[in-house]
């Protein structure tokens, strides 16, 4: 399974309706989950699951915006920008069990 962080910029509808089935009313403190990426650089991000990766999205105020304006009947609704292709950084992640900022 591959693991995938992605910005809030670079949401795919399907990453975005997945994240407001998983999180319907928002996310809180305890969803998010504290890294640091391959340059060393602080990340908070929550997870979510599709059948074939998982994804760490990146927190941000635009993040939960985007979240709360979603309308799954209407994907029409959800554009990105034509010069802004999906760029996503693939990275190995271990499970642990132990929490660790």
């Amino acid at each position: 399974m591959k693991r995938v962080i992605v910005d809030y910029k670079k949401l795919t509808t399907e990453i975005l309706s997945l994240l407001v089935e998983k999180f319907p009313d928002g996310y809180g403190d305890d969803d998010i989950i504290h890294f640091k990426n391959s340059k060393n650089e602080a990340i908070e991000a929550i997870e979510v699951r599709s059948e074939d990766a998982i994804y760490l999205v990146k927190v941000s105020t635009r993040l939960a915006y985007s979240m709360e304006n979603f309308d799954e009947d209407d994907d029409d609704d959800f554009t990105t920008s034509p010069d802004e292709n999906i760029n996503t950084e693939q990275i190995d992640i271990e499970d642990t069990d132990d929490d660790t900022d």
